[in-house]
């Protein structure tokens, strides 16, 4: 009988799957990442972009002006032929008196059949641009469409109106007189009783519109010799009147000029600023050298006083803190070694040295000092000069402003130079070696980051 065969079990061999072992690691990873993401704290990012704060104080102002009142030389019917805000001669045909009322009623209904081709683009253009800038705030920018339209066809009734006249007086009309500009300047019908005012007469019952009755003079209207028919604006200089609260006379007496805004128009100009303290109020004059015949027929303005307009990276403030960094004389720093890297060498037991890594944050030219970050230094620590026995204690500190740049997933603070403030925002400088450019990335509130964090 044969002897039974012994079966002998080899214990299967463990082969390693490198692939299984990659393709475990990084699901831990990522699992662990999720899990870090869910339940630790979110950090908002804000991009930093180009942008502006303009700082103003809006006001009413009262206009100054050298003004002259002609009066009628005669009893009649007045009519005005020259466009009202248009400079006349000496030799300019303003209005005309005649016994009896003038017919214009022909003339005046074609002009309103039809305009000319010029007129017409005059007019599409003047709406075309209220259309496209106007914004509900804004809404006095309908009154200037309606005076700008209404100019344009003033202008085109006015020479109608000269050339009836002309034909009136070829016909040898009886009774009819054609005067002339005895003052040059900018002619206005109309007339408030401000005409005399100089600057030292000016109160804030004035500037605050107090009893203001204007009074504006229409064609056809009859007048007794000696009365008012129009006024004449004699020079380009000007001054606007505003009263000023306390805090801002303040801030604008060391000033000696300013830009200013018009609301009317958004024109902007420049003013020679002069404030002064009356019993009455707290008074800033304004003097412009032109502009004058654009606001010829007003007697009061709104206006903007621009008291800040900075540009630069514009940032929240909830983004911006304040740090400490050793304050080190820049002849500390040096490379390490074989490396390019920037550090500075610390003094070691038995007299020798070790490089230390240190990154700048900032860099006081003027005082040849760096700012180096604490976070990377026992306290007490002593710096070595190379190839020198100087010492230097890191013991000082000083605070910068700064915000948190989280580009690279990771915060680095960045210094900020601040430029100007609003109330939600900085304006900071760009293009500083240490600081913001346009479109890094921040972390929106600050306060909740801390160097070297790993943002998600």
């Amino acid at each position: 009988m044969a002897g039974k065969k012994e079966v002998t079990v080899f214990r299967k061999r463990w082969n390693i799957n490198i692939g299984v072992v990659i393709f475990g690691v990084v699901f831990i990873y990522l699992a662990v990442t999720v899990l870090l993401y869910l339940t630790g704290p979110h950090i908002s990012a804000y991009e930093v972009r180009e942008g502006s704060i303009l700082k103003d104080n809006a006001y009413t102002g009262f206009i100054v002006r050298s003004e002259t009142v002609v009066s009628a030389a005669e009893d009649g019917y007045v009519n005005y032929f020259a466009p009202e805000g248009s400079k006349a001669g000496a030799k300019t045909s303003v209005y005309s008196l005649s016994k009896e009322k003038l017919d214009f009623t022909d003339t005046e209904s074609e002009r309103k059949e039809e305009l000319s081709a010029e007129e017409r683009d005059a007019v599409l253009v003047k709406t075309q641009d209220f259309t496209e800038n106007f914004h509900p705030v804004q809404f006095h920018d309908v009154y200037t469409l309606k005076d700008n339209i209404g100019a344009i066809l003033e202008k085109t009734s006015n020479q109608s109106r000269q050339e009836q006249l002309s034909v009136m007086l070829s016909a040898g009309a009886e009774g009819l007189t054609v005067f002339q500009a005895g003052t040059p300047g900018i002619v206005i019908y109309g007339t408030d009783g401000y005409e005399g005012i100089t600057l030292s007469d000016v109160t804030r019952e004035m500037i605050e519109k107090q009893n203001y009755e204007p009074f504006e003079y229409q064609n056809n209207t009859s007048v007794k010799a000696g009365d008012p028919v129009y006024k004449v604006i004699t020079e380009d200089t000007w001054t606007l009147v505003i009263v000023l609260e306390d805090e801002a006379a303040k801030e604008l007496i060391t000033m000696d000029s300013i830009r200013v805004q018009f609301s009317k128009d958004h024109e902007t100009a420049m003013a020679d600023l002069a404030v002064y303290n009356t019993p009455d109020a707290d008074l800033a004059f304004l003097t412009f050298e032109s502009s004058m015949v654009r606001y010829a027929k007003e007697r009061y303005l709104d206006i903007e006083l621009i008291i800040e307009d900075e540009s630069g990276l514009k940032i929240p403030k909830s983004a911006v803190v304040e740090k400490d960094f050793y304050v080190v004389p820049e002849s500390f720093l040096t490379q390490g070694g074989n490396s390019r890297e920037q550090g500075v060498l610390l003094g070691a037991k038995g007299g020798n040295t070790e490089f230390r890594k240190a990154d700048v944050y900032y860099r006081d030219n003027e005082n040849s000092l760096v700012y180096l970050n604490p976070d990377v230094f026992e306290e007490g620590s002593v710096l070595r000069k190379t190839d020198s026995d100087d010492t230097y204690e890191l013991k000082e500190k000083k605070s910068l402003k700064g915000v948190y740049n989280i580009n690279k997933g990771y915060a680095v603070f960045k210094e900020v130079d601040i430029l100007c403030e609003s109330e939600e925002y900085y304006i900071v400088e760009s293009g500083n070696d240490y600081g913001l450019s346009n479109y890094d990335h921040i972390a929106l509130t600050g306060a909740d980051v801390r160097e070297n964090d790993v943002v998600f």
